[in-house]
């Protein structure tokens, strides 16, 4: 039997270095005012809480044998998810071995063959993640005056963009929008030249990008320097969600259109949010995370917001029994409020589209509203219209 007034230790891994580390470590931060908040408000079923967390240094071949160490050596009391599909499907194999309770964050389509059913998914991409990522692009894509038929997909070669990639070829052939072109390039590409004039050739309407942190930088850099101007151009870019991307990049950004999770506005507005990321702005320089935090901040507390709900109504830290809980109920968070539906996916997708517009400079403090980055789907909580920024595309070279 359990020590009532031992501490509730909840572990995990993290890519805290290697590539993706900037991501990972905001939201690190995010789960360490949860762990402030929880704590100071009696912590869970009157214990005081405590998390453990690895690096897996970015590296998948580290995820099962960590999960082991947390689960054997380090003896948790609960487990949950770390950042994105190249930590928690690894982990997969671990926790479904152990029938765990897991709540994974920011991994896409990490359970559609699995069929696990205690796996859980802090990102907004509902049942059909692969389609829902990219829809709301197309879709715009489609509706708009100057009528958009055809598109170029370009993706970096690496694991993360296989699912977005066959959600846009699926909601380009949905929206009545050819592909003429598509290409991938690896991840450590330095000259875009190439690649863009080969796109360019194309004259496609849409340019569809899935990029990667530091290749989003250079794409962006190579398409605003290139000739070619499609009408619209973004979609499922990583990285100019960060505060320290948009600063890299500034005005080159205007007009480039791509998916969030969360930014300020009246309708993301959920209860705690604002709170929440104040505390984590006032902490986020010395800590040398992400300034503003809209991108991972707000899912990572809401990831330990549905673990101590599960726990606290559940009156227990069974794993079976946390899931059966989290199946049915409805969890109120900083990022609103969140059902689970197929294979643990949420039950709504509300992925948001947003162009970038007003960029002036390159200082971060810009983006703190919602000025710079416009909603512009979907519909319920956009904030503006989509603009083209160009009235044609330009013709290729030849």
């Amino acid at each position: 039997m359990s020590d009532i007034s031992a501490p509730i230790r909840i572990g995990y891994c993290m890519p805290l270095t290697g590539p993706v580390a900037g991501n990972a470590r905001s939201a690190r931060l995010a789960h360490d005012i949860w762990l402030a908040d929880v704590n100071r408000g009696g912590g869970l079923l009157g214990r005081p809480v405590e998390l453990l967390c690895y690096d897996d240094q970015g590296d998948a071949s580290q995820v099962p044998g960590l999960y082991r160490r947390l689960l054997d050596d380090d003896g948790v009391d609960l487990v949950i998810g770390g950042y994105g599909t190249n930590t928690l499907l690894p982990a997969m194999p671990v926790i479904m071995e152990r029938q765990r309770f897991f709540v994974g964050l920011m991994g896409l389509g990490v359970n559609n063959e699995l069929g696990y059913p205690n796996y859980f998914a802090m990102i907004p991409t509902g049942p059909d993640p692969n389609a829902a990522l990219t829809e709301g692009f197309f879709a715009l894509a489609a509706e708009q005056q100057a009528r958009t038929t055809t598109a170029a997909l370009l993706s970096a070669d690496a694991e993360f963009s296989r699912n977005p990639v066959l959600g846009a070829r699926a909601n380009a052939q949905k929206y009545g929008i050819e592909i003429v072109h598509e290409a991938t390039y690896p991840l450590d590409t330095e000259d875009f030249g190439p690649v863009l004039d080969a796109v360019a050739d194309s004259r496609c309407d849409v340019l569809f990008l899935c990029s990667y942190l530091d290749d989003s930088i250079r794409l962006v850099r190579a398409i605003s320097a290139h000739r070619f101007r499609p009408k619209m151009v973004g979609g499922a870019m990583i990285g100019p969600q960060n505060a320290e991307v948009r600063a890299a990049l500034g005005p080159l950004l205007n007009g480039f259109v791509n998916y969030e999770y969360w930014v300020p506005g009246p309708a993301m507005t959920f209860p705690g949010v604002e709170k929440m990321l104040a505390t984590y702005q006032n902490r986020a320089t010395d800590a040398g995370v992400d300034v503003l935090g809209h991108y991972m901040a707000p899912p990572a507390y809401a990831q330990m917001q549905v673990l101590a709900r599960a726990v606290e109504a559940t009156g227990g830290i069974d794993d079976a029994a946390l899931s059966e809980y989290a199946r049915a109920a409805t969890f109120h968070t900083v990022m609103g409020d969140v059902r689970f539906g197929a294979n643990g996916e949420w039950a709504q997708p509300r992925v948001l589209q947003v162009q970038f517009r007003g960029i002036s400079g390159h200082d971060a403090a810009q983006f703190r509203d919602g000025s710079r980055q416009v909603v512009v789907a979907p519909r319920n909580v956009s904030s503006g219209d989509l603009d083209f920024p160009y009235a044609e595309a330009v013709p290729s070279k030849g």
